[in-house]
């Protein structure tokens, strides 16, 4: 019975998710087209996503809020360059990496490597954490900022996104393997950084 219920709400959320992905072939579709109701559409779909995801990526919400601008300033001028092929939201984490690696680079204030440690503060630290929902949110968040730039993109994008190691191996333009290699160290070091806030795997 549990069994038969599982694969129902697996099913359900399958159809759901293949519904959003027609959904957003269809605007940017129009996008491409100069709908612009559909470009507003696609961006109250999607810059909340697009602006966590690079926040996370680079640590500074005015730049991040930048990004996003830029994000779908690209994607009203290159609609029709979109390959469906490829899920839309695939698509948009992907421009809005660029954007995001490019602008680091020159602002020249880290690298998107292995070898660098981000050291971003999170303002939302409480000097008194209380392991409940809320508070628990906010460590992961602070234990993420630890993790390296990349491994913390690809935790997000995996975790966060919902990505699978093919469309992460597309927005990151990096090999399969790698992106398996990097998922397995920094669920390791994430693991590590948990424990020592005092969350544990159940």
């Amino acid at each position: 019975m549990d069994t038969a219920c599982e694969m129902t709400k697996s099913s359900g959320a399958t159809a759901v998710a293949t519904t959003r992905q027609r959904l957003d072939r269809t605007l940017v579709e129009s996008i491409a087209a100069g709908d612009k109701f559909a470009m507003q559409v696609l961006f109250q779909r999607h810059n909340v996503r697009v602006y966590r995801f690079v926040l996370r990526l680079i640590g500074n919400e005015a730049l991040a809020e930048e990004i996003v601008g830029d994000v779908f300033l690209n994607v009203w001028r290159h609609a029709g360059t979109f390959e469906a092929k490829c899920q839309v939201t695939t698509w948009l984490l992907a421009i809005a990496r660029h954007k995001a690696v490019s602008l680091l680079r020159r602002h020249s204030e880290t690298q998107l490597d292995d070898d660098t440690a981000a050291t971003i503060a999170d303002p939302s630290d409480d000097a008194e954490i209380v392991l409940d929902r809320e508070d628990r949110s906010k460590i992961i968040r602070r234990c993420l900022t630890q993790l390296s730039p990349s491994h913390r993109e690809i935790i997000d994008l995996v975790y966060y996104h919902e990505k699978s190691v093919d469309e992460v191996a597309q927005i990151v333009g990096a090999p399969k393997s790698t992106v398996k290699t990097r998922l397995f160290y920094a669920r390791g070091h994430m693991a590590k950084l948990l424990a020592a806030a005092g969350i544990h795997r159940t």
